[in-house]
């Protein structure tokens, strides 16, 4: 008995070096907030989830943590994608000087950021968000990958 009251002291010192070395965000477990989303627009997110590609941009998925359909991510560092379903309207979608995008009939509004653009769809309920990382920051062709995916699983509402 002494020896299993012992292991778990063995362990926590372990986790806790894990942890001093720093989860960045180039690990694979990752953590995204994960949105709550009333119940349709959760399900509009999983069957979205289920029309994702295995690949984005040269990039392999590999979800984040905790494990979730409103939420799926491919790439590490500076090649980052991440995907939230779900999210409430952000409130910079009323600002009338973000450039937007259309892309396989789906429309994004672009906000630039230091880490990468962020996209977010236009005229969909749920919205979708996809924050990238910096190898991004002048290239919105990764947006194909998720054209269909979008439009087929999300309501436009226009």
């Amino acid at each position: 008995m002494t020896f299993s009251r012992r292991r778990p002291l063995l362990v926590l010192p372990a986790v806790a070096v894990l942890a001093a070395a720093g989860c960045s965000s180039s690990d694979a477990t990752a953590t995204v907030a994960v949105p709550s989303p009333p119940a349709k627009e959760a399900a509009a997110c999983a069957a979205l989830d289920r029309l994702l590609p295995d690949t984005v941009a040269g990039q392999k998925r590999h979800d984040p943590t905790p494990n979730s359909p409103l939420t799926a991510r491919w790439g590490d560092g500076d090649a980052e994608i991440v995907l939230r379903c779900g999210i409430p309207r952000p409130e910079e979608m009323s600002d009338p000087t973000l450039p937007g995008i259309g892309v396989g009939g789906v429309d994004w509004t672009v906000q630039k950021r230091d880490q990468g653009p962020r996209f977010i769809s236009q005229y969909t309920d749920p919205y979708v968000e996809i924050l990238t990382g910096t190898r991004y920051t002048n290239d919105a062709s990764l947006l194909q990958a998720f054209a269909t995916p979008v439009a087929k699983a999300i309501p436009k509402t226009v």
